[in-house]
């Protein structure tokens, strides 16, 4: 309806209908800019929360970790510089005065015949049994990794000696090479060789203690080469044969490179265990079936005199941080050795 005062603008009176719909149109409109402030607000918060869930897993695993950081840094890293710091002084288990002396132990080991013939001693074993040892457990692994009824059981013997404590199977060992009684004189007597005193000619004593310790880690390393061997695919070996491959072609070009992480862990953990020898020194060549001449004086061994025996625990330092640098050195040379193969290969 239109009124026709002066001044006065026509107006026109609004359906109810419009109005409801204008007022829903700006309700959704509304809402949709809340939806939309939501959205771009949604990343910040899948951010924040991802942050927030990596922080507690990371809490959680150091949390787990604290005990055994611990245990490792009291029972390993501060012995060793404990030992590195014990070194440079001349300090006597029984004296109350412990002088600095700087690097006077070091140039005295270097002129002492017997560290330097355990190290002589201590290095001819470790290259005689890493390699040998790590051979013949390369073959026993290839000749158990076939499908056979027994390979599980030999196996298991093979295995056997690995968890026996060392000190029973030195004392065992020693009875094996006793030249009274032992059982491998017995063994030789039935082919005219008179009884030989294994542990006491200086020329196989060293050698007798080597064919101990082959044994007796022969299962550790032939299970290791297992478990690289069953990860190999016979596929590999089943193109190399369609291609006219003999078994040992497929053995060097296939399982040799494949196995070459195994191979690189047995080493270094061979090559330090080695150069740790203790025990069978212990047990099996002192008393009277010892060798004479300090034949087969090792680098632990000698610490172990040096230290427990005459109390020169300064000195005995020295001589274990000269062990540490050796195996340190021949640890970095096999990975530098395995690295270095694998980028040539990678390149090939």
């Amino acid at each position: 309806m239109r009124t026709g005062c002066g001044g006065c603008t026509d107006r026109r009176p609004v359906s109810p209908l419009l109005s409801a719909g204008l007022t829903i149109s700006g309700g959704v409109q509304m809402q949709a800019l809340r939806e939309q402030k939501m959205l771009n607000q949604m990343p910040a918060l899948g951010k924040q929360n991802t942050l927030n869930q990596k922080m507690k897993n990371y809490l959680f695993c150091y949390a787990g970790l604290f005990p055994v950081i611990v245990l490792f840094v009291l029972l390993r890293i501060y012995p060793m510089f404990s030992t590195i710091r014990l070194s440079f002084f001349n300090w006597n288990l029984i004296k109350p005065f412990k002088p600095f002396v700087g690097l006077a132990n070091y140039i005295n080991i270097f002129k002492d015949h017997l560290f330097l013939l355990a190290i002589r001693n201590t290095t001819i074993f470790a290259f005689a049994t890493v390699i040998i040892g790590i051979v013949l457990s390369l073959a026993l692994a290839v000749a158990l990794n076939k499908s056979s009824k027994l390979s599980g059981f030999y196996q298991v013997i093979y295995f056997l000696p690995v968890i026996t404590p060392m000190v029973p199977v030195s004392v065992i060992w020693k009875w094996i090479y006793d030249p009274g009684y032992g059982l491998l004189n017995y063994f030789l007597s039935f082919f005219g060789i008179e009884p030989i005193g294994w542990l006491m000619y200086p020329n196989l004593a060293l050698i007798s203690i080597i064919m101990m310790c082959i044994w007796k880690n022969l299962g550790y390393n032939m299970v290791m080469f297992l478990v690289g061997l069953k990860a190999i695919s016979r596929q590999y070996y089943e193109a190399a044969a369609i291609d006219g491959a003999n078994k040992w072609q497929s053995f060097l070009y296939i399982t040799l490179p494949l196995l070459k992480p195994i191979l690189m862990y047995v080493f270094i953990t061979s090559t330090i265990d080695a150069f740790n020898i203790f025990t069978p020194v212990y047990v099996m060549t002192t008393g009277s079936q010892g060798a004479p001449g300090n034949a087969v004086r090792t680098l632990v061994f000698n610490i172990y005199e040096d230290g427990f025996r005459y109390f020169k625990m300064g000195y005995a330092s020295s001589q274990a941080v000269i062990l540490l640098l050796i195996v340190m050195f021949f640890t970095l040379v096999q990975l530098k050795l395995f690295k270095g193969e694998e980028a040539g290969s990678s390149l090939q």
